[in-house]
This record gives structure tokens, C-alpha cells and sequence, in this order.
């Protein structure tokens, strides 16, 4: 009996070290003629193998992000159809064609361009390159004391065709509007016609907390570094809003739904967006650095309507938040934060 288990055992032992000296030639057969690669795919067609994915995947995003090597002003690269991956076993006289799936890609992107347009009144009058050579239009145009300076914005613009683009110097030559005259009355004091906006700056602020029929959200997250009511060596009156600290360009969102009142350049406010959200409230975003919506605009709460800048009278970027009801202007931490 004993010699019968052995002989089992024995015939056992050698059954499987020859079942795992097969797999150990199979698997060796397979590496010698074959590699590990992944096949790609362009709107479910096979256009290609690649051994490398992370590296012409990265390839392909840094051309969506930004374009052509050497390209001017593109923002971005529209691709409808990313390439998909299937990693497979390829004999290695096949060799990846990586350029060519590149190039297909390239073949179907389109490129959105990046530029500003300035407006007059809410209409565009004419496009720059940056929004530095914008800023210089707004500045040299304010330095001239253009009667016309209330009315101008700023915005950017992503337009797959690029627009006739022109220098600060030709902007402010164009749009510049000689100054209202000073008109004598009877009295024999003088009065100053000026650009009057559709937006209530008063400094008029109360306490409480009235009812607005609305939840608000955050517009940004940052630091609070000045709290409504407070008053500062750069200010003349009581702050009518709430100062938050956040990076230049950080998005700015709406905090609720509602129509855009006033999207431009506002003295002390610099870039400002209001939006009226019916029942007579109404919330103000100042001192941004780019204006993404325009007056009579309908805009959804947590849309992106504006940028965290440092215009107007700023000593940083941050937003200046205020949220007004029949143009009183109440303390946003009575509603978020």
C-alpha cells in the first residue's frame, strides 16, 4: 500500500513539474515573439498601435491645451473624438505608429482663439491681443479723461476664427470721446455732465437681515480680509460690502440666478458685474480682472460670470462682494459665509 502511495506521488510530482516547465516554454515562446502594446482607436476605428499610452496620451493633451508649437493666441484645441486604448500582444515586427495617430488627431481639432474685445456701452467696438493691451485702452482712454470711459468693459473672447486685432495706441485713438464741456450756470458755480451708469454705488448701509427670497452660494472660497461696515485709510465711508483674498483669475461664480445689470468699469469698483435677482436684490462683484458676461444677460447660479483681479481701488486681488436690497446695501454674512 505504501509503495502504491509513493508511486502516486511520484508520477504526481512529475506531472506537474512538467505542466509548469510547458507554461515556462509557452510563456517564453509568447515574450520572444510577441510585446505588450495597445491597440488605438478614433471613433471605434483602429488607426494604430502605441507602446507608450501615458506618453501620447500626455502628447495629445499638451496640443489640446495649447495648440501648435510656436502658435500665437490659442487658447485651446477642440478634439471631437479622443483615441481609446486596448492593450494587446503584438508580434514585434509590428512597429507603433505613434506620429500618425498624432496626426489624425490634429486632423479633426479645431483651435479656439484667446483675445478681448472692447466694448462701448455693451458693444464691441474692437478686439486687442491681451488683456494687458486692454487694460492699457482703459487706462490711456481714463488718463484722458474720454467722456465715454463709464462705458467701457472688457471681455474675452474664444472664437475658433481670430478677430482683426489692433494696439492699445490705435484703441484709445478710436474710442476716445473728447470731454463733457463745463457749462456755466446763475449761480456762478459750474456743473459737469458725465457718463451716468446703470448701477447704484451709494454708500448707504443698514443692519439686519431682510428676507430675499433666495439661497445664495459662495461666489469664490478664500480669506474674508475685510468684513462689511469696517472703515480704512482707503476708503471714505463705512465698507459696503465683503472683501475675499483669492488668487488673480480664480473664477467667479453667480450666487444665485438672475439677470446681469451692469458689467463694466466702475471708478473705485475697477471691473464689476450686477446682477439683479428679482424682489429688489441685487448682488455686486467688484474689482475683477475679466468680465465673462455682458448687461441683459441671463445667468444661472454657480456660472462663471467674471475673474478675481485688483482693479478700481484695490491693494490686492480679491473680490469685493455686496449683496443690496432695494439698493441698501446688508451684510453678505447674513446670507453665505
Amino acid at each position: 500500500m505504501f509503495k502504491k502511495v509513493m508511486i502516486h506521488t511520484k508520477r504526481s510530482i512529475k506531472f506537474i513539474v512538467l505542466f509548469m516547465i510547458s507554461v515556462f516554454l509557452i510563456i517564453g515562446a509568447i515574450a520572444f515573439l510577441y510585446k505588450p502594446t495597445y491597440s488605438v482607436f478614433i471613433d471605434g476605428e483602429q488607426v494604430g498601435y502605441t507602446e507608450n499610452k501615458a506618453e501620447l496620451q500626455q502628447k495629445i493633451n499638451h496640443y489640446i491645451e495649447n495648440g501648435e508649437e510656436g502658435s500665437q493666441n490659442i487658447a485651446f484645441v477642440q478634439v471631437a473624438n479622443l483615441p481609446s486604448y486596448k492593450l494587446c500582444l503584438l508580434k514585434k515586427n509590428i512597429v507603433a505608429n505613434d506620429e500618425e495617430i498624432f496626426e489624425k488627431v490634429k486632423e479633426q481639432g479645431i483651435a479656439y482663439y484667446r483675445y478681448y474685445a472692447v466694448l462701448e456701452d455693451q458693444e464691441e467696438k474692437l478686439y486687442v491681443s491681451s488683456f494687458e493691451e486692454a487694460e492699457l485702452v482703459v487706462n490711456g482712454l481714463k488718463e484722458k479723461n474720454s467722456s465715454n470711459i463709464e462705458k467701457i468693459s472688457i471681455v474675452e473672447k474664444y472664437e475658433p476664427n481670430m478677430a482683426d486685432l489692433v494696439t492699445s495706441e490705435e484703441a484709445i485713438s478710436k474710442l476716445y470721446v473728447e470731454p463733457a464741456k463745463v457749462v456755466t450756470v446763475a449761480s456762478n458755480k459750474t456743473t459737469k455732465t458725465t457718463a451716468t451708469g446703470r448701477v447704484n454705488t451709494a454708500t448707504t448701509i443698514a443692519s439686519g437681515t431682510p428676507s430675499i427670497g433666495v439661497s445664495l452660494i459662495r461666489p469664490i472660497s478664500g480669506t474674508i480680509t475685510s468684513r462689511f461696515g469696517a472703515r480704512s485709510s482707503i476708503r471714505s465711508s463705512a465698507h459696503t460690502g465683503l472683501d475675499i483674498a483669492a488668487s488673480t483669475g480664480t473664477p467667479i461664480a453667480a450666487a444665485a440666478s438672475g439677470t446681469v445689470t451692469f458689467s463694466g468699469y466702475k471708478g473705485s469698483y475697477g471691473y464689476m458685474v450686477v446682477i439683479s435677482h428679482g424682489n429688489g436684490l441685487q448682488t455686486y462683484y467688484g474689482h475683477c480682472n475679466s468680465l465673462y458676461v455682458s448687461a441683459g444677460t441671463y445667468v444661472s447660479q454657480g456660472q462663471a460670470i467674471a475673474t478675481v483681479g485688483s482693479t478700481g481701488n484695490s491693494t490686492g486681488p480679491h473680490l469685493h462682494l455686496e449683496v443690496r436690497v432695494n439698493g441698501v446695501a446688508y451684510n453678505p454674512q447674513n446670507y453665505v459665509y
